[in-house]
């Protein structure tokens, strides 16, 4: 298994950069919740040290849910590592779209992070656009969080952050299964929305046949 490299960071500090934001986001295809966005910032003082612990980690879609747990618990524990999570709700993705939404919610979340002393910095993005309105260098990486170490990191908090999120919406709407399926469209999902009907959460902008 090809596991996200740590060299773009590398190359960057040695570039004369003091500080990393990677950015990554879930649930852009979900028929319901939020997407979740979150930024990383880390610093060179990471990158020097060994994290045994962290050696397996890769993008959250290739890991099984206590996997992805315990990477996140591992990552929170760190020092020299900085995170915040951001997101936009169902309502805002109807109606400015998902891509905006998705955007709207990194320029958030990245600003969440500065660093506490003034450092040059760039934002690593996941995809291909990169976040309008921001004062620092820019990088739009496809397939980032495949690639990207620090993006994998953002991939996997946001993950297990919005994972708890729609927990926690399963109990509040019984019946759809947000808890199996997380709001992304299986069979199942459609199944109980063709005969519950649409929930708070769904976004209408991604209509199916309800």
């Amino acid at each position: 298994m090809k596991l996200p490299r740590k060299t773009l960071e590398r190359k960057l500090f040695d570039s004369g950069y003091g500080y990393i934001c990677a950015v990554d986001e879930v649930g852009v295809g979900c028929l319901a919740g939020p997407v979740v966005v979150c930024a990383v910032g880390i610093t060179n003082t990471f990158y020097k040290k060994h994290h045994k612990k962290l050696h397996w980690l890769r993008e959250s879609k290739l890991l099984l849910p206590h996997q992805r747990e315990m990477f996140a618990q591992e990552l929170l524990a760190q020092k020299n590592f900085a995170h915040a999570v951001a997101y936009s709700y169902p309502k805002t993705i109807d109606r400015i779209n998902i891509y905006q939404a998705a955007h709207r919610a990194m320029g958030i979340a990245v600003g969440k992070i500065q660093p506490a002393i003034p450092l040059r910095t760039i934002v690593l993005v996941d995809g291909r656009g990169t976040i309008q309105g921001l004062k620092h260098d820019q990088r739009a990486i496809v397939k980032g969080d495949r690639k990207v170490f620090a993006i994998a990191c953002a991939s996997i908090i946001a993950k297990v952050y919005r994972d708890k999120m729609m927990d926690n919406y399963a109990r509040r709407y019984p019946g759809y299964g947000f808890e199996k399926h997380k709001g992304y469209a299986t069979k199942y999902h459609q199944v109980r929305l063709a005969a519950l009907g649409p929930s708070p959460i769904h976004r209408r902008s991604f209509r199916l046949d309800y």
